[in-house]
């Protein structure tokens, strides 16, 4: 699982908000002593995350929204009329910023199930399926102009294991987003540190004028997180 993640689940790819009701939630953990450390700890940091409340209070469905809004704060790749293709859209913050952002078609994909967004077609099911590359696209009506990922496999604890698992998510994403981005578009896509294969990173420079690397102040500090931000698909 990723940083973003609460412990013991399915490998998803933006942090669902605990819901209200969270500190009610803490000290049932606590009085119950449950045994996985990592649990208490997950549900702590939650409570103490200035992103978490300001992502509630501001009406965003995780803390992850900010991390896409800092991002494009910087390289400016979301558009009024875009059509968007979201890869592992749970729970679907990042929807909603590219909504907010004026995106004219959005399609989000994602292993688990997605809460209705109004506008926003959302499908469940495996990116790495030889079915979703055709089903995105015939979603979406046409090519995107903007390809976003931010999948990322469970940790293991073991760092260059995470890196390689979370890296062949995005070569596969990079992947689809060379072949399907209309002339001109951006993909970004999560990795970790060292994660990225030197190969794709020049598979990426080949296809799109820019390739630059970020990562976002809502990231959290601990995390090996990175964003790469390829621009002007050639």
């Amino acid at each position: 699982m990723s940083d973003e993640e609460p412990p013991k689940r399915r490998w998803r790819n933006k942090q669902i908000l605990m819901p209200s009701g969270e500190r009610q939630l803490a000290e049932r953990v606590r009085k119950r002593n449950v045994p996985k450390e990592s649990s208490r700890l997950w549900i702590e940091r939650q409570l103490n995350d200035p992103y978490v409340h300001r992502a509630q209070a501001e009406g965003w469905r995780a803390r992850s929204a900010f991390k896409l809004i800092e991002l494009d704060e910087k390289f400016h790749f979301l558009r009024r009329g875009a059509r968007v293709v979201d890869l592992g859209a749970a729970p679907g913050s990042w929807a909603q910023v590219v909504q907010k952002r004026g995106a004219a078609k959005i399609v989000g994909i994602d292993l688990l199930p997605i809460d209705p967004l109004p506008g926003v077609t959302f499908l469940e099911m495996d990116f790495l399926s030889s079915e979703a590359p055709e089903a995105l696209t015939k979603a979406l009506g046409g090519a995107p102009d903007l390809v976003l990922s931010d999948m990322a496999a469970n940790t293991t604890g073991h760092t260059r294991t995470d890196q390689i698992r979370t890296g062949a998510l995005a070569e596969a994403a990079a992947e689809f987003a060379i072949g399907s981005l209309a002339p001109g578009g951006t993909f970004v896509t999560k990795a970790f540190q060292g994660g990225l294969d030197a190969a794709l990173l020049t598979r990426l420079k080949q296809h799109f004028a820019t390739v630059r690397h970020a990562k976002p102040p809502a990231s959290r500090a601990a995390s090996s997180e990175v964003y790469v931000v390829a621009q002007g698909r050639k």
